[in-house]
Formats: C-alpha cells, structure tokens, sequence
C-alpha cells in the first residue's frame, strides 16, 4: 500500500476511482493516497437528473470503499446536454454520435464528489458544474479522434487535459471539474468533515503550510 499522511493520528486518504485522471489530479498536487476501484451499477434511475445521478453515484461509490481508519474520496463525472446525461459510450458509433451533437454547442460537465468516513459516521458531498463548448470539428476530425482511442472511456466521448483539447473551444468555470475532480469543492468537503488536504501532502509539502 502506498505510504500515508506522516501524522499517525490523521486517517489514511483513499481515492475510491479507477479514472487515471483523478490519480494524475492527486499526485501532481503530491497527495499520499492509495486507489481502489469499486464496482458499483452505474445506471440512472427513470427519470433522474445529470445533478442527482452524480451525486448520488459520487455517494454510493465513497461509502462502497468504508472501512476503520480510513478517509475515502470518490467522484462521478457526466455530460449533459439538452437535459440528458452522456455517460461514456459503449462503442465507437456512439462516441461518434455524442460527438456530432456536441459540436458547436455548450454543455454542462456535472462532477459529483463525496467524503466518507466510518469513523466519525458520517459522508459530506456537493456537485460542481462547468459549461464547455467544442469547436468545429468535420467528420474527418472525429473519426481521427475516435480512432486514438482516447473518447472511448470518457463520459461524453472527450478528454479535455488530452487530445480533446484540441477541439475545445471555451470553456467556463473549473477546469480540474472538467477533468473529473473539482478541487475547490474537494478540499471545501475536506473542511467540512474537519480536515484539510493540505494534510495529506508529502511531508516537505505539509511542512512548508
């Protein structure tokens, strides 16, 4: 397992997510954390909105990872458009599909993220929102980006930190939500419960607070 918080009296930080941009976010920022993917249905339920979907998810996947000892992070990101949720498509068609509604239009990246101690018994969450619009892209240009592999595990079929970025064309509010862990509101969650991430930096990082 990967070395902890040096405060013995802090919990152990874990990031409930198999999403590598989450992990990236974590350790660029030089957080002591160790990853568990939690297997969780991940299906709307009739009738539920992109809002209450992440946060409800968000929930679901913290408290899936509870244990003694232990602080889990969690997140859920998804595309909304029109009112609907984009998921992250089950084919190349279907990334091929999102993307053609998504050119030229704004849309809505909702991330739900959650904070969940068994300790203290108790789990915090919020949602975060940003509006993002793709620029022109042709047929040509989708099938390229379709072929780099890179839309067919993000939800809405794009990357923004990678070759997505080359179609985005603004974007409005936080980009590390876009990415999939807004960090404002994360450490805003951390606070809340009674801690604060800057805690669980590498020990010269948490010495210099």
């Amino acid at each position: 397992m990967t070395p902890m918080s040096s405060d013995s009296t802090l919990p152990d930080l874990i990031l409930a997510s198999g999403s590598p941009r989450r992990r990236t976010i974590l350790r660029e920022l030089n957080v002591l954390f160790d990853a568990h993917t939690v297997e969780i249905d991940e299906s709307p339920l009739a009738g539920e909105s992109p809002q209450a979907l992440v946060s409800r998810l968000s929930i679901a996947k913290a408290e899936a990872a509870s244990a003694p000892g232990v602080l889990v992070l969690a997140a859920d990101t998804i595309v909304a458009l029109d009112g609907e949720s984009l998921g992250k498509p089950t084919s190349p068609a279907v990334a091929r599909e999102m993307l053609g509604r998504l050119v030229g239009r704004e849309h809505t990246v909702y991330t739900g993220v959650a904070l969940h101690s068994a300790d203290i018994g108790k789990t915090v969450g919020d949602i975060e929102a940003s509006k993002v619009r793709l620029g022109p892209m042709n047929e040509q240009d989708i099938d390229w980006y379709i072929a780099t592999g890179e839309p067919l595990d993000k939800a809405g079929s794009y990357a923004i930190q990678g070759l997505g970025s080359l179609f985005v064309a603004e974007i409005s509010g936080n980009y590390s939500n876009v990415v999939g862990l807004p960090m404002p509101l994360t450490q805003s969650l951390f606070k809340t419960l009674g801690f604060d991430l800057r805690q669980f930096l590498s020990t010269d990082l948490q010495n210099t607070i």
